[in-house]
């Protein structure tokens, strides 16, 4: 991407020193306003919908932020020093065929992001322009396409923009509900449970942790002597700030609701806020907001694809008609999700975000721990597309550990789609994402301090 051009021409191709561009405060409005939306709205409010209260929900949503935004926030400072997207540099710790398994995953889960926001931002556009929810989802899925397209730029634009919007709208959202409500009340403390606390915990760090596998994609253009440590609290801080502000709105609109949300999620939280004009203002703020996110995830997609596509040579260098292919592939399949899917939304929702960390807390243990430990300063970029080179077709101990960490965790994991035999044990508790993160950090930093020692 020239410095003369907004419409971004770069795909998986390291970006050359005199292409890179942008601000440490641009990472961090984009991630807050990527974060202050309406799915993370749900996502907070998901913690009353399945028996917790609000007290201990607001505190363990806290907990889980911090603990996902830090991971989410180390990937994101591999950005700069790499200048490629986040998963093709999997290939380190994987081979370069090995990445692909991941990658496929992390493809699935874009998929289900951009549809489940299709939902949330199709009830604003119906409720807009008083057309059918299907007609908005189609509405916000040309929308996507178009800006997802037009890259980096962009992108990074309407996260200013989505900032500064979502600050209005919350805090107006906030005084409403202030000043018609008594939220003291909401706030009395129950007995304390630790499926409540942990349920919390699951949801935000689930929330926060599955940025990681694209984070570093909108990093890569900052110049190479960026400060990791800026990126790490720049995104960090955005993301973490946004979210846990999206999710106390969630907890309290939850709270208020008295059951009312389910099925009209968008409606809901609008009317706390007001009707006519206001009411219009806050669904346009609620359509912006998911606009921005989906465009990440369907930008990310067209990377993912690209890199999978990759993986049997030279870094391949896609054309404006190839980009635009891809994106559209993603979007029109999302879109079809979305429509089978949007009358039993916020269900689907919970077990689809929390089964995802099932493969991608050891994704992001294995990574993290090769990058800052073994191969922070040493990552060879062209061998990234050679499988007969440094990092090989398949890597044993990455996919092997990888592999370890998706098994040990299905003792722990309790979703819609299955329930292990220890979260009755544990009280109806899913740790299986603590496993999932630490067991696997630990296995592979012994397994590749060995292969270190052998070589």
């Amino acid at each position: 991407m020239s410095q003369n051009s907004f419409t971004e021409t770069r795909s998986i191709e390291p970006i050359p020193d005199n292409e890179r561009h942008g601000s440490i405060f641009s990472q961090f409005t984009l991630w807050m306003g990527a974060n202050l939306q309406i799915t993370a709205v749900m996502t907070g409010a998901l913690t009353i919908v399945f028996g917790g209260d609000v007290f201990w929900s607001l505190i363990g949503l806290a907990i889980g932020q911090v603990a996902g935004g830090i991971v989410m926030a180390l990937h994101a400072a591999q950005g700069p020093k790499l200048g490629i997207p986040q998963m093709i540099s999997s290939r380190v710790q994987f081979g370069v065929y090995g990445a692909c398994l991941p990658i496929l995953l992390v493809c699935l889960m874009y998929l289900g992001f951009i549809a489940t926001g299709a939902v949330l931002s199709g009830q604003a556009i119906s409720a807009i322009f008083g057309i059918s929810e299907t007609s908005g989802i189609v509405i916000f899925a040309v929308a996507t396409l178009i800006i997802a397209y037009t890259g980096y730029r962009l992108i990074h634009l309407m996260g200013k923009l989505a900032s500064l919007i979502g600050i209005i709208a919350f805090v107006w959202l906030f005084w409403k509900m202030g000043t018609l409500h008594s939220l003291s009340e909401l706030l009395t403390v129950q007995p304390f449970h630790w499926a409540t606390l942990l349920t919390a915990v699951g949801l935000s760090a689930s929330w926060q942790i599955t940025f990681g596998p694209y984070v570093a994609d909108y990093s890569r253009y900052l110049p190479a002597s960026t400060s990791s440590r800026k990126v790490f609290f720049a995104v960090g801080g955005g993301s973490v700030i946004g979210a846990q502000v999206a999710m106390t709105m969630g907890v309290f609109a939850a709270a208020l609701s008295q059951g009312k949300l389910m099925g009209h999620e968008v409606e809901y939280i609008v009317s706390l806020g007001g009707t006519g004009g206001v009411a219009i203002l806050l669904y346009l703020s609620i359509a912006f907001g998911k606009l921005t996110i989906n465009t990440l995830n369907a930008y990310g997609s067209m990377m993912c694809l690209a890199t999978v596509y990759n993986c049997r040579g030279r870094v391949a260098h896609l054309s404006q008609l190839a980009r635009l292919a891809i994106l559209a592939a993603v979007i029109i399949v999302a879109t079809g999700l979305a429509m089978i899917g949007q009358h039993s939304f916020l269900s689907a929702f919970k077990s689809f975000l929390l089964f995802l960390l099932t493969f991608f807390t050891p994704w992001s243990a294995v990574n993290l721990v090769d990058y800052y430990f073994f191969n922070h300063q040493s990552i060879d970029i062209a061998a990234l597309n050679n499988p007969a080179g440094k990092y090989r077709a398949w890597n044993a101990v990455g996919l092997g550990t990888y592999l370890l960490g998706v098994i040990v965790q299905t003792p722990f994991i309790d979703s819609g789609f299955y329930s292990g035999p220890m979260v009755k044990v544990l009280g109806g508790v899913d740790i299986s994402w603590i496993i999932g993160l630490l067991l696997p950090a630990i296995v592979y930093y012994w397994l590749r301090k060995r292969e270190s020692a052998r070589d």
